[in-house]
């Protein structure tokens, strides 16, 4: 069985936390942190373009739904679904296991632009009529998450 995500990304924290925190030292918090997004949004892209071609699925509601259940794996999050259609998908997360790691690990802040900024370079990947909208997350101190994928104008892929 393959390593859920939720474990990749605890992984992954014993090396980019030390890193993150080395490179807001030596080039301030900003720039650091505009580096690590534009870095990683690159990558999660990427994935994102992959996942697309690979699931082949016009169901916009399908596909974000599946590829979500692989960020949700091993309890990682609980999430009630608002909407689901052709077109669409939305859902609001209620309890993140990324948020309570990052933040049991003493490092709240680090946990957003390490973790969360991917949903959105990711969504990127699925093509340029699918859009991501979210205004809050519990990463950052709201009680959830709302996350609204949709396709524009409906159009079909």
């Amino acid at each position: 069985m393959s390593t859920s995500v939720i474990e990749q990304a605890k992984i992954q924290a014993q090396v980019l936390v030390p890193l993150v925190r080395a490179l807001q030292a030596e080039l301030g918090e900003a720039r650091a942190n505009a580096l690590v997004r534009k870095t990683l949004g690159d990558l999660y892209r990427g994935f994102g373009e992959e996942f697309w071609k690979a699931k082949n699925e016009s169901d916009l509601g399908k596909a974000v739904s599946s590829a979500f259940r692989t960020y949700a794996r091993d309890d990682a999050l609980a999430y009630d679904v608002i909407e689901q259609s052709h077109d669409a998908f939305a859902f609001d997360v209620k309890r993140c296991a990324y948020a309570e790691f990052y933040k049991a690990l003493g490092e709240p802040e680090l946990g957003f632009p390490l973790v969360c900024t991917a949903d959105f370079a990711t969504s990127e990947g699925f093509g340029p009529d699918v859009r991501l909208t979210r205004t809050q997350t519990i990463m950052q101190g709201a009680d959830h998450c709302d996350f609204r994928y949709r396709r524009d104008d409906g159009a079909a892929r």
